[in-house]
């Protein structure tokens, strides 16, 4: 066991984690260059994640001024882990090469393996010579956005960066691991109120919805818009939810079963739609779409709230964007920040420019948009929608969860951190805010 990590689980000063050792390795999830054809003409379904996951030691590499070692006490599962780990839609390998062509401390991602995972809380034990704001010892979370300050095409918004990557997917040493390297405008306080598993599955998805929702350089909600919110009880449509909500909008969430439903309810959302009580088939078949069940959606939607929605919240992509741009309302905006049942989109568009409806598309968020999302987080506006926690050990197993959709909210997995339901100072304003409202995903995902 690392002396560096016993030192942060007993609760170590930072004077005496600066002067505590750094081990060369680290406990790490990663894929392997030489493992990434191993799924080639298979089905995306049957790639399982649990065979091209490693977790095993891998070696720490030199910290430069601008970055931190982490002890990761908790990190969660995300669809872009899912996708490293079944080399979808093409190896990530690719993208460590490029970023290592572009500086020296470019050079130390391209490596045989890659620690994959985009979300962490964690204790800093080691800061740069060019950190300001954050010390060692702080207690933090971690946003993905990584880019570079001396881009200039990133200035305005570093989303708009040429070079704007998301951390652990298109970079090397991600959270998924017992030690991270880490970016200082990564780093945000972690919520006093939360668990360290808590605090860890919050910063991907609520920053993407806080950007695609209430930021500017999204479709932001004004009060008595009502938004159409596909997926609303997985990871990112819950965060979607309670941004609405907190906006004062109306959220009509989709769901896919009746304990779903019941999830969103005890969350808030009102208006529910169970598509496996409508039985909605978008697809005639792999070609054609069918406009009379666009029309049915629209027609239960206006059942629900009265009109149809000036926000679609997408994020499946193929299997849902015709029936999205349909149901809009005329002038409406349809904002989208993925694509998890396909990428290659078909909509009519005689119903996007004859409407005057918008498609905007949205990426993660920048360091404004995420510090905004996690004082949300802070001020108990948003409770983290955790639903399950696994062991680092059990990553495959997990992201073979996440890939196969078998939970509701967001998975955690423990690091560094020896059980669940440590890292909390703040009890009061978790009393205020109510164990209640921190279980709920937890509760529900258990009667399923």
């Amino acid at each position: 066991m690392s002396e560096i990590l016993d030192a942060v689980r007993a609760g170590a000063s930072g004077e005496t984690l600066a002067d505590t050792p750094m081990p060369a390795t680290t406990r790490a999830v990663f894929v392997l260059r030489d493992e990434q054809d191993m799924f080639a003409g298979m089905n995306s379904r049957d790639k399982d994640p649990r065979q091209s996951l490693h977790v095993d030691e891998v070696a720490l590499p030199e910290l430069a001024p601008d970055e931190v070692f982490l002890v990761v006490m908790a990190s969660s599962i995300n669809f872009n882990t899912v996708w490293t780990s079944i080399f979808e839609p093409l190896p990530t390998f690719g993208f460590l090469d490029r970023l290592a062509k572009e500086s020296y401390w470019g050079q130390r991602h391209a490596l045989d393996y890659h620690v994959v995972g985009s979300d962490a809380s964690g204790v800093i034990v080691r800061a740069g010579s060019a950190v300001r704001n954050w010390k060692v010892g702080d207690e933090v979370t971690v946003h993905c956005n990584y880019v570079d300050d001396q881009d200039p095409s990133g200035h305005d918004d570093s989303m708009r960066s040429d070079i704007q990557r998301i951390w652990g997917f298109e970079t090397n040493f991600g959270g998924l691991a017992d030690i991270a390297v880490v970016k200082a405008n990564q780093l945000m306080p972690k919520p006093t109120h939360l668990t360290w598993e808590e605090s860890s599955v919050n910063a991907l998805c609520n920053s993407t919805a806080y950007r695609m929702l209430v930021s500017r350089n999204g479709a932001p909600v004004t009060q008595g818009d009502k938004v159409l919110i596909w997926g609303a009880s997985g990871g990112l449509g819950s965060f979607a939810v309670q941004h609405v909500l907190n906006s004062g909008g109306i959220p009509i969430g989709v769901v896919s079963s009746a304990n779903k439903v019941d999830t969103l309810h005890e969350l808030g959302c009102q208006h529910v739609i169970n598509r496996e009580e409508k039985a909605y088939k978008f697809w005639k078949d792999e070609h054609t779409q069918d406009e009379s069940e666009w029309r049915r959606l629209g027609k239960d939607i206006r059942a629900l709230v009265g009109e149809n929605p000036e926000i679609v919240f997408e994020h499946p992509g193929r299997s849902t964007m015709g029936a999205s741009v349909f149901v809009a309302k005329r002038a409406g905006t349809i904002v989208t920040c993925a694509a998890t049942s396909g990428y290659m989109i078909e909509y009519d568009n005689r119903h996007l420019w004859m409407k005057l409806k918008t498609i905007k598309g949205s990426h993660f968020a920048n360091y404004r948009e995420a510090w905004s999302a996690n004082q949300t987080i802070i001020d108990g506006k948003v409770v983290p929608p955790l639903s399950a926690v696994f062991a680092l050990e059990q990553v495959g197993e997990a992201a073979y969860e996440v890939h196969h959709n078998r939970h509701e909210g967001k998975i955690a997995v423990l690091c560094a951190a020896e059980r669940g339901g440590l890292g909390i100072t703040n009890r009061e304003l978790r009393e205020q805010i109510g164990e209640k409202r921190f279980s709920i995903f937890r509760r529900h995902d258990k009667e399923q």
